[in-house]
């Protein structure tokens, strides 16, 4: 299977610290940004709702039809909230994973894609490096020799 490319409205990685949203009626109305997360999925893809709908039942053996998006997408319809799974299937047959990025800061985390890890793990490397040097720098200064020259 070919590299997905991405959208042309993907949006960039937000490298600032998310904050964790706990307070009193913090998420309250997260069902209607999911609502219009969904809605600029469906708009920001050039294909039929149809086709989209048919690839998402495929990839989760489930129907899924063009009318259950329409009402996914639509905020005055919260009897028709979209479950998880079919949220994350419409994510990866538009391939717009971006797009779960400002959801998951709602909560304090922070969405890597593909082969971004490999960034982020070059990173921690980096981190653990500067402190194996850190603890070889202060024991050089403490240090004994061990038992001198012996012949």
């Amino acid at each position: 299977m070919p590299k997905a490319r991405a959208h042309p409205d993907q949006l960039a990685l937000n490298l600032s610290t998310p904050t964790m949203l706990t307070g009193p009626a913090a998420l309250a109305g997260l069902d209607a940004r999911v609502c219009r997360t969904v809605g600029t999925i469906l708009a920001s893809d050039g294909r039929p709702r149809e086709v989209i709908a048919a690839e998402l039942s495929v990839l989760l053996n489930d129907e899924v039809s063009k009318p259950m998006l329409d009402a996914y997408s639509s905020p005055a319809r919260m009897d028709h909230k979209v479950p998880v799974s079919r949220f994350l299937g419409l994510l990866a047959v538009t391939a717009r994973v971006d797009l779960m990025s400002p959801l998951v800061r709602e909560i304090g985390a922070t969405l890597l894609i593909g082969e971004e890890v490999k960034t982020a793990r070059l990173g921690h490397l980096r981190q653990q490096a500067r402190e194996i040097a850190t603890e070889i720098r202060e024991l050089e200064q403490s240090a004994p020799m061990i038992r001198g020259n012996l012949r």
